[in-house]
């Protein structure tokens, strides 16, 4: 029979690691057999992206899923409700009651993979050059509060912010602030290319055709000092061109475990199946997806052109025609079950209306039909984009007010045309660097958006952001929080449109499905191991 697990909500216990206090001493998977898992994710090098995995560079959940088991960070999110906890520190904490001195003391013997000894200042060093590089994905404003780095001896470092900024924890949980060796990285250079070195979990080995991963090797890494316990020796990464190519592998026993992204009809028959050789978890996801805009291309410069797809835009029939009960209909930025959520996109604009939105139009003096070209990538995102493009496509063009086409492009060269700012509107998701609203806000609307979005608001970015940082209490911060939302619905730099369920399928062998992925979709692969089939 198959089984169908169900995962608490996000909001109530979050998947993230399993912590345990001999870490990477456990012995691996009794099985000396790699376990494989597919996935869709794409690594490619490319002229744009010459250096898709150094962390100073790397900005999207696949190249993550990477990082996260091979560089190691201070900190990292725990399995459960809660703060994020020391990994690569022994301890951390605010040493003010302004929440703007961060001190981390760093676990004893800790070491890079090749054996080198890791120091406080080589923790330095990595933080001072993702900050310095300042590399064109963005992935550096995650750093932005940090004014300066300072080390006491080898095991103390101490972050002095430049204002209070409460999920400071979690921006060092994340890739950008992972340790590297000096050796390996170049302090005013990224590195190009796969080689990827650190202190995590495991190493990896690359298998590269055409300037792209096709298999990833993840070894299990015998210096690895931290709170993880490691269930395996070894697991192969996969990466497939489509759903379907990666659902066959899946049914021929070619890999063990099936990630992102699986088709919204091969979740649905998975579900459905009483194959007893296959298991569908399900669990809580925090991924949204929206509509961004260039706000200073002619098409979508004016307001009233942005509220108008706003008022026109149906939620619920994009969702019950592709996704089905996979996801839901998405009124913020902030999903609903992040604290601070608030509703501003439909408390504005309420049901779908014409009516409404030509009204808008006319008030503007905007000629109708309006020209625009919707932008989306065919690749990234998995197989039913398209078919959300078109009826999104349809809904505009429905109302008379809108002439809008659709244009595909696979994310090696869709995302480094929408950083240039070529895509009036264009089609993006977000899977969360941590489960805060802070982080579905300011990566859009504060300096060094990772968008490159023209979109200012400076009551937003001096006022509102800096305020909610200040509140350790997240519920505390839920004013400024929504006072956000609001001017986001009333300007719609970006219009949300769903958030979604995370899936993983696995051969019924396979045991840990259920801590393979956290909330923010990034992969665990040191909770999978072989079990007992039946």
């Amino acid at each position: 029979m198959n089984r169908k697990i169900l995962v608490l909500p996000a909001v109530v216990g979050l998947l993230a690691p399993l912590l345990a206090a001999c870490g990477g001493s456990d012995s691996g998977s009794s099985s000396g057999d790699a376990i494989a898992v597919g996935t869709t994710d794409r690594f490619t090098a490319t002229k744009d992206a010459p250096a898709p995995l150094d962390p100073a560079y790397a900005y999207d959940v696949g190249t993550w899923n990477i990082l996260r088991q091979t560089v190691q960070t201070l900190m990292i999110q725990p399995k459960g409700e809660g703060d994020p906890v020391p990994e690569a520190a022994q301890s951390c904490g605010f040493t003010d009651s302004g929440n703007e001195r961060y001190a981390c003391k760093l676990r004893d013997g800790l070491k890079f993979a090749n054996g080198d000894k890791i120091t406080a200042a080589d923790v330095k060093y990595s933080i001072d050059r993702a900050l310095a590089l300042k590399a064109d994905s963005g992935v550096f404003a995650l750093l932005s509060t940090i004014d300066t780095v300072e080390t006491q001896g080898d095991n103390e470092v101490i972050f002095h912010l430049k204002t209070a900024d409460a999920t400071f924890p979690y921006k060092l949980s994340t890739p950008v602030a992972g340790i590297v060796n000096p050796d390996d990285y170049e302090k005013n250079k990224l590195r190009d290319g796969f080689d990827v070195d650190g202190s995590g979990p495991y190493t990896v080995q690359t298998e590269v055709k055409n300037d792209e991963i096709v298999k990833a090797t993840f070894t299990k890494n015998p210096n690895y000092k931290g709170t993880l316990k490691v269930k395996n020796s070894k697991v192969d990464m996969i990466s497939y061109p489509d759903a379907a190519a990666m659902g066959k592998a899946l049914d021929k026993g070619d890999i063990d475990v099936m990630t992102r992204t699986m088709s919204p009809a091969q979740i649905q028959k998975l579900s459905d199946s009483t194959d007893n050789d296959e298991d569908l978890v399900e669990m809580s996801g925090l991924e949204i997806r929206y509509l961004a805009f260039n706000t200073n291309a002619p098409s979508v410069k004016s307001k009233a052109v942005r509220q108008a797809m706003a008022q026109l835009i149906n939620r619920g029939e994009i969702v019950s025609k592709v996704y089905g009960t996979q996801a839901e209909p998405l009124y913020s930025l902030v999903p609903a079950s992040i604290t601070g959520h608030s509703n501003s996109f439909f408390n504005k604009y309420g049901e779908p209306s014409n009516a409404k939105a030509k009204a808008l139009l006319t008030a503007a003096n905007i000629t109708t039909p309006i020209k625009l070209t919707l932008h989306y990538t065919t690749d990234h995102y998995g197989s039913a984009t398209k078919k959300e493009f078109e009826i999104l496509q349809k809904q505009l063009n429905d109302s008379g007010l809108f002439d809008a086409t659709i244009e595909g492009s696979p994310w090696a060269t869709f995302r480094p045309a929408e950083q240039k700012g070529k895509y009036d509107v264009y089609g993006m998701g977000w899977f969360p660097d941590f489960p805060d609203a802070d982080n579905y806000l300011a990566p859009f609307l504060d300096k060094d958006n990772f968008l490159g979005s023209p979109y200012h608001n400076s009551k937003i970015s001096n006022t509102l952001i800096p305020a909610s940082r200040r509140e350790a209490d997240r519920i505390a911060a839920s004013p400024d929080l929504t006072a956000i939302q609001d001017i986001v619905a009333n300007d719609v730099p970006v219009l949300p449109l769903w958030q979604g369920k995370q899936y993983v399928a696995a051969r019924d062998d396979v045991t840990g499905t259920a801590y393979a992925l956290n909330s923010s979709s990034t992969l665990q692969l040191w909770e999978l191991s072989r079990g007992v089939s039946g």
